[in-house]
């Protein structure tokens, strides 16, 4: 059975349990092949490249961006990755061919980017061009050093692995995504080999022009509708559960073992990712089945993700939310009755490529949550000089989600729980596919809300 396989940077991290749990874990001689692993960068990776993901602080891109001079910064990074080699050893690393190799890359991403400086620098070009570009090489650097050093490891074991590298350094040739990915893989004898390819891709669209970040998971998923394997798994540091055990309790919630491709979809859209939404699209429409698995408990089957799949009893399978949220309220006697003033509004979000969560209308207003990072002081300004009175409130959301949850007395119930712990609902709302009841909430009830409504609802 051929697999894609994707791990995460805190999984590669841990690779002495990937080897264990995931590599090698049961398997032996020709049942190790016929596998397919995506691996992003060690943890921490891309943040030194490009920026901390969670807190902004600035990598070396940022040093490009400003102008500065980076060659320094690159090559301390490039320290910080020999360095990280080093715990990599006892597994089987070849050090000094592990070095050679990134200190190589390193030092050819510095003369990539030091021409692209100096074009940048004439002011004669697009300068948003080639600042994507310079992240795109950046970006690849780190994916090409995990990957590279799983297959030495692989190899210095006796097993026969094969480097996929996807970042076209040393190919000219202008491919898609999807036709490096195509290229990459033909003529490989899966049977007898295990493939390790780069979270990142090459390609003339930029993937990271569209996915940013998410980049890994859309090369994992247009990987496996490539050669179509019979199911795609993502190993991820802990398994999708009914609900956050850092909030309700481990003992309170339970891995969700079935569920569709409309309820990620619906996780995704806030926060809380099985897969990022433009991966799984891929996936679904060529019905490849998806599996969430915890590197860490190798012996749990995880969660199966399908296209068709409904629940055969009626539950909530997760209840999740956000608290890094804000409501904006917009309040004009003019609305009432007027056609298109809705397409105005949402104009203004779209310029300033603002996307809204959840939505709601009265006679004479229109109530959007958007994410916190998303209120920008243009936003701000733009509506305010548009229509009679805005508010803004910080608030929460959260959601019960499930396959099948069209069940009479779901909301009243719901309502009670957060009422019996004295939480006020801001605004409620569901979709007619009822795969998503949502509740806006204060920011503090956050935890209370989720809470309540696990004990109420979640078992």
């Amino acid at each position: 059975m051929l697999t894609v396989e994707k791990i995460g940077g805190t999984s590669m991290t841990a690779f002495a349990d990937v080897l264990q749990n995931i590599i090698f874990h049961g398997r032996q001689g020709q049942d190790l092949y016929n596998r397919i692993f995506v691996v992003s960068a060690y943890a921490n990776v891309t943040n030194w490249l490009l920026e901390n993901k969670k807190t902004g602080a600035p990598g070396v891109y940022h040093r490009i961006t400003q102008h500065q001079e980076f060659s320094q910064a690159l090559q301390e990074v490039s320290a910080k990755l020999q360095e990280l080699n080093k715990a990599y050893a006892p597994l089987g690393l070849d050090l000094a061919v592990a070095d050679a190799f990134i200190q190589q890359r390193i030092n050819q991403a510095q003369t990539y980017l030091e021409s692209l400086t100096n074009v940048l620098a004439s002011g004669y070009v697009n300068s948003t061009n080639i600042l994507q570009a310079a992240r795109e090489i950046l970006a690849s650097i780190g994916e090409a050093h995990s990957a590279f050093n799983s297959v030495n490891i692989l190899q210095n074991r006796g097993v026969h692995a094969t480097l996929v590298d996807l970042s076209g350094f040393d190919d000219a040739h202008p491919l898609t995504i999807d036709e490096r990915i195509r290229q990459a893989f033909a003529g490989i004898d899966f049977a007898n080999t295990i493939c390790v390819a780069t979270g990142y891709t090459k390609g003339t669209e930029g993937i990271m022009r569209e996915f940013d970040r998410g980049y890994s998971e859309v090369t994992f998923s247009k990987i496996a509708v490539a050669v179509r394997p019979q199911e795609a798994i993502i190993h991820k540091e802990y398994h999708l559960c009914s609900a956050d055990p850092n909030l309700v309790g481990l003992e309170q919630c339970r891995p969700v073992g079935f569920t569709n491709y409309d309820v990620a979809d619906q996780l995704a859209d806030v926060g809380m990712e099985a897969i990022h939404p433009k991966a799984s699209k891929p996936l679904e429409i060529n019905a490849i089945d998806l599996r969430i698995k915890n590197t860490f408990e190798p012996e749990h089957p995880g969660t199966l993700i399908t296209r068709d799949y409904v629940s055969p009893r009626k539950h909530i399978e997760v209840i999740t939310g956000t608290d890094k949220v804000v409501l904006i309220d917009i309040h004009d006697p003019l609305m009432v009755g007027t056609a298109g003033f809705d397409l105005h509004l949402m104009q203004v979000f779209f310029d300033l490529n603002v996307s809204y969560i959840f939505k709601a209308t009265s006679a004479n207003s229109i109530t959007l949550l958007i994410w916190q990072k998303d209120l920008k002081p243009e936003l701000l300004a733009e509506l305010e000089a548009k229509y009679d009175k805005v508010t803004i409130e910080n608030a929460a959301l959260v959601c019960l989600i499930g396959s099948n949850i069209d069940e009479p007395g779901l909301l009243a119930r719901a309502a009670g729980a957060l009422a019996e712990e004295g939480i006020n609902i801001r605004s409620a709302g569901f979709a007619l596919r009822k795969v998503n009841i949502q509740f806006i909430v204060g920011r503090e009830d956050y935890k209370g809300a989720i809470v309540a409504l696990n004990k109420a609802l979640g078992q």
